[in-house]
């Protein structure tokens, strides 16, 4: 993201999630399957987090230092995990819909790299539309 215009960040290419969204999306994300991997719920913080993913707001720098403490939170929490917990049980959302600290944990980086690929590519398309 480095040098990424601002006035790109929330531009949608072709109908597709902006990388302001992108950015958004991998702090929360990490944030909220991680708290399910505690077997905690989500805060009201949180889910208003989870509301205003879409909304434009903030800026590169701003978005990408957010993720990277979040990024580092994640690995903290990541290190203290006790491995004999890893195949509890933990329940996700209001439905409490059945996953292991495992199953949350290995969500979570398929998840984030998912949504990382999706901001380069969308990131690269952004770029070479300026030039």
């Amino acid at each position: 993201m480095e040098g990424f215009p601002e006035e790109l960040l929330w531009e949608n290419p072709a109908g597709n999630a902006s990388p302001g969204f992108h950015l958004k999306h991998l702090t929360g994300v990490l944030d909220r399957l991680f708290t399910y991997a505690t077997g905690s719920n989500l805060s009201e913080e949180q889910l208003a987090y989870l509301k205003q993913e879409e909304l434009p707001s903030s800026t590169v720098a701003a978005l990408v230092e957010q993720f990277s403490l979040q990024t580092d939170k994640a690995l903290q929490q990541l290190k203290a995990t006790d491995p004999a917990t890893l195949t509890n049980f933990r329940g996700v959302g209001r439905k409490q819909l059945p996953s292991t600290v495992q199953g949350l944990l290995f969500h979570a980086a398929e998840h984030t790299m998912r949504h990382l690929g999706q901001l380069l590519v969308t990131v690269r398309v952004l770029q070479l539309r300026e030039i």
